[in-house]
């Protein structure tokens, strides 16, 4: 693995993703903003596609060889090993509603492993990024960016439980765990998509439980987790984008949170 070229790629990506941000926040909180619905009845906005076309286009010329996945979009074959993988604005939801809890995520992977990864919180001024055995890093407007940590949190009692919405717990058929995850934990909140994840590799949240979950929405996010000193994984435990499902946690949480899921 050439740490030099991920590096070099996580840069290019946390300038692209400013670009793409000040692109989105131009419709944030826009009443002219029109909402569409995609064939899965998931709304999109003329945000959602703006940036990752602006995102494609960035990555198509300044790395011609590397493969692109998008939500909006689709895949992009490549033939240098590297593969992008966009969600321009996780949360979209929350964007139309003028939320602030959305998101920008840009992965990267080599030869199928997460490498890099990217979150922007456009609305609060905030990225969280990370490459593999670089650490991740937080940085907060203009501040200088400082170490993404996990809390040090041990016991379920003790934690913040966060997840999106109660109906991908009802979708799944697995309404009950919501309940038993909100009574084990000290608090809970709905402070969702990846926002929620972005809590915890930064100490801010404990547990964040998604159960549905698609590639574009994980693949960021592992290494930013991981590097963080956390976990991230599937319901069966497994460190993965394909799972269709993400945890992301603190490490002494994981074995009681697994016991809970099974």
């Amino acid at each position: 693995m050439d740490h030099k070229a991920i590096e070099e790629r996580l840069v290019f990506g946390l300038n692209a993703s400013t670009q793409a941000e000040a692109l989105v926040m131009k419709y944030f909180m826009n009443e002219s903003l029109q909402v569409m619905l995609k064939g899965d009845q998931s709304p999109v906005t003329v945000a959602d596609r703006g940036a990752e076309e602006l995102l494609r286009g960035k990555i198509s010329q300044e790395f011609p060889d590397d493969a692109i996945m998008g939500e909006e979009f689709g895949p992009q074959d490549g033939t240098s090993g590297y593969r992008w993988i966009l969600d321009p604005i996780d949360g979209t939801k929350s964007f139309i509603h003028g939320v602030p809890l959305f998101g920008m995520l840009i992965g990267l992977q080599y030869e199928g492993e997460c490498v890099a990864g990217i979150c922007r919180i456009p609305a609060t001024k905030e990225v969280v990024y990370a490459q593999k055995g670089g650490g991740a890093w937080w940085q907060r407007g203009e501040a200088k960016p400082v170490p993404a940590k996990v809390s040090d949190t041990t016991n379920l009692s003790d934690s913040l439980f966060l997840f999106t919405a109660v109906e991908g717990f009802q979708e799944i058929n697995r309404f009950e765990l919501l309940g038993e995850f909100s009574e084990a934990c000290r608090l809970s909140r709905s402070w969702g998509d990846c926002y929620g994840h972005i809590l915890v590799a930064t100490g801010r949240a404990d547990l964040m439980v998604d159960p549905l979950l698609a590639e574009w929405d994980a693949a960021a996010l592992i290494p930013i987790v991981e590097e963080a000193g956390g976990v991230f994984m599937d319901w069966n435990g497994e460190s993965t984008a394909l799972g269709g499902n993400g945890i992301s946690t603190t490490p002494a949480l994981k074995d009681d949170i697994l016991k809970m899921i099974s």
